[in-house]
């Protein structure tokens, strides 16, 4: 038996064989393993009031929540996501139970025969109808200085908002996860970010020890957040059919099943109140955060976290107070996606600065400068901005680059320039690395030096980056770094493999194991030396008043959009792209730079091509052909250059850098298409029947 479990992983890593193709989930095959088909909710709220069957032919399954041996529910930050429907269903594509067994046809068959009854109730649907049923999953203040006694002595108080939509991953392999029970063990193989969230997933689902279950990464095609915490779902319901079944049992979900049932990006609406002083500048600011959670909370308070936190941007505004509020509706729940909460609230501080200097007839550029941030200035949550801000570098060499300033003033009709400023918070929110106490393992096994993490690499070349890094410094050749398998059983908790982490801090325990091991290296033909991660001594936060520093490090950003509008069906055509980055120190610029593109482009889509709307809690694009991400024509040229600013406690000083180049594009092209317009922009995607809408507005 035990041969045969290391004959299934081996398949999974393509071990047993040198070639150039990578072997994901659904080209592996175990032997004797059966298939699972979801069946999912058809309404968006109601009871299930039965559920009728076919026949269900010999060696085919039904799995549903009386076959859970614990808890039906997937462990997250907040565990209320049932793994199958228990009695009631929240929203449409809700998994009500599994058909397993060996032919994919025959079990596609039996699923079309089951019908289920439901006593249907009244959805809510819509984030205002939510904020008006008071439909509340969380609710988070905090404020900064005198904001009340700031409006008293107001020149002037100005209100806007800003909205922004839902937003699919579209990573190239879809979700996918196999179970397999061997030797009174659950083996968990698949696509995914973080396998030890599905492992405790896992230990709570089934009642069963960690040492029962081993969870091992597959080669994952894209993640962007999408396989953080939904993959447990999945997970979770594999290895109850397994256990059931006594078969391997594999979930491929197909692309429509996929956009169906994932979560998505949280919809937003982020209203402000400004105070203004007899400058014109600002001194006050009320903010408030809404976000459409969707179904169930999970993930969402820390999504939620980050936006309020990401809220006052790259400014200092004096006198500030936040609110969040997630709302719960009857659409499919939200989650991880890069950016994590920071795009929506930076996207719309970004336009609100645009247009609060238009209306005051001011240069957007020139009224941001005044509110830049600085090194030791105190942040939006009362803590201190301990590194060097390079924004006025980097703001120099962007306007340089593009020729922002004489294009902004001499662009012909209808074409457009804009500029964005941005940050991004590295690593967990306030005391989360600390509280995760991610650990690493590196070990000397005569010339090579192992490489144990449970960072995976989804394409974003997590493990060239920290190859490199142990590489470096202990001056061998990469070839004799070896980057274990991601697998539970095999090696550390690091922590997952989400929120800009990877390198900094990952990556900086590794360099810290690696400075000690060189040492010795001459002198020990093999050794081990493990680290676990903690914040320096002068960083502080309380979770409780959320006062403190949010993050140890900032990385920052700037985006140049050029765009031409045609004038008659306000179509874009997106020109040029410029973007400037602090990331502290390079590790392996290639991967960065594919790493900055992609996250410009999609963030372009984001803000253009990816409408995604719901009618009666039913998703309207939820197939690739109604959703549209950007093809290369939609891409622009793009230009990137970087700025040096290493962070002490980095690897060789290198910062966050993945969900950075998200939180630029969208309000960088914005500005350009207010530009061209000469109108105010305040939501996103950018349809053309919008832009008609604020222009017939501001005429």
């Amino acid at each position: 038996m035990a041969k045969k479990i290391s004959d299934s992983i081996n398949r999974v890593d393509g071990s047993d064989k040198i070639s150039g193709r990578a072997k994901y989930i659904s080209d592996v095959y175990f032997k004797n393993q059966y298939y699972a088909r979801t069946l999912r909710s058809e309404i968006a709220k109601g009871r299930i009031l039965s559920i009728d069957f076919p026949e269900i032919p010999e060696n085919y399954f039904v799995i549903d929540k009386d076959d859970i041996p614990g808890l039906n529910q997937m462990r997250t930050v907040i565990s209320d996501n049932p793994i199958f429907a228990d009695n009631e269903v929240n929203y449409i594509g809700q998994p009500i139970l599994l058909v397993v067994g060996p032919d994919r046809e025959i079990i596609a068959e039996i699923i079309d025969q089951i019908e289920v009854t439901y006593q249907k109730e009244k959805p809510i649907l819509t984030l205002e109808e939510a904020e008006q049923k008071a439909s509340l999953f969380s609710d988070f203040d905090y404020s900064k200085g005198d904001v009340e006694n700031a409006f008293n002595n107001a020149s002037q108080i100005i209100t806007d908002q800003y909205e922004t939509g839902f937003q699919e991953h579209i990573y190239i392999e879809p979700q996918g996860i196999t179970a397999v029970h061997r030797d009174n063990k659950m083996f968990v193989f698949g696509s995914m970010q973080c396998p030890f969230y599905i492992q405790g997933a896992l230990e709570d689902v089934l009642c069963w020890p960690e040492d029962r279950l081993r969870v091992i990464h597959t080669t994952t095609g894209g993640a962007f957040g999408g396989k953080e915490e939904f993959p447990s779902m999945i997970a979770c319901q594999a290895a109850v059919a397994a256990l059931k079944t006594g078969h391997p049992v594999k979930i491929i979900y197909d692309r429509d099943e996929d956009i169906i049932a994932s979560t998505k990006r949280h919809p937003s609406l982020v209203k402000y109140k400004a105070a203004l002083d007899k400058n014109n500048k600002v001194s006050a600011l009320e903010i408030n955060v809404k976000f459409n959670a969707g179904a169930y909370s999970g993930i969402s308070p820390v999504v939620l976290e980050r936006g309020i936190f990401s809220a006052a941007n790259v400014y200092n505004f004096p006198n500030v107070k936040v609110n969040g509020k997630n709302y719960q509706t009857n659409s499919v729940p939200c989650g991880a996606f890069r950016g994590f909460g920071a795009p929506q609230t930076i996207f719309s501080m970004e336009m609100f600065m645009h247009n609060l200097a238009r209306k005051l007839g001011q240069d957007p550029l020139k009224f941001k400068k005044k509110h830049l941030i600085k090194r030791g200035d105190t942040t939006s949550t009362g803590g201190t901005m301990h590194g060097q801000v390079k924004m006025p570098e980097i703001i120099e060499k962007i306007t340089k680059m593009s020729n922002y300033e004489e294009k902004f003033n001499n662009l012909s009709e209808n074409r457009g320039i804009g500029i964005s400023l941005f940050i991004h918070g590295c690593g967990f929110t306030g005391d989360g690395e600390n509280n995760i106490k991610g650990k690493i393992t590196l070990e000397k096994k005569g010339e090579q030096a192992i490489v144990k993490v449970s960072s995976t690499d989804m394409g974003q070349g997590a493990e060239t980056s920290l190859r490199k890094i142990v590489s470096y410094t202990l001056e061998i050749p990469m070839e004799k770094v070896i980057y274990k398998k991601v697998d539970t059983g095999k090696v550390p908790d690091s922590g997952p493999t989400v929120a800009s982490r990877t390198v900094m801090i990952v990556g900086g325990l590794l360099r810290s194991a690696a400075l000690e091991m060189k040492e010795k290296w001459k002198q020990k033909q093999s050794m081990e030396i493990s680290k676990i991660y903690a914040h320096p001594d002068y960083l502080k936060w309380d979770n409780d008043t959320y006062q403190g520093d949010a993050y140890p490090i900032y990385s920052f950003g700037a985006n140049v959009v050029e765009v031409e509008v045609d004038p008659i069906t306000l179509e874009l055509d997106i020109q040029n792209l410029y973007a400037v980055y602090d990331v502290g120190t390079v590790i392996d610029e290639k991967g960065l730079r594919g790493q900055m593109e992609g996250g410009i482009v999609q963030g372009l889509g984001w803000a253009t091509t990816e409408v995604m709307e719901t009618n009666q809690g039913q998703l309207m694009q939820s197939s690739m052909t109604d959703y549209k991400i950007p093809t290369i024509k939609d891409v622009p040229e793009i230009e990137c250059d970087f700025v040096t600013n290493p962070y002490e406690f980095g690897p060789f000083g290198a910062k966050c850098a993945g969900e950075l180049p998200f939180n630029g594009p969208a309000p960088a092209l914005a500005a350009a298409v207010s530009h061209a317009l000469s109108v105010p922009i305040k939501k996103i995607p950018l349809r053309p029947e919008n832009l008609l809408k604020e222009i017939k507005n501001e005429n």
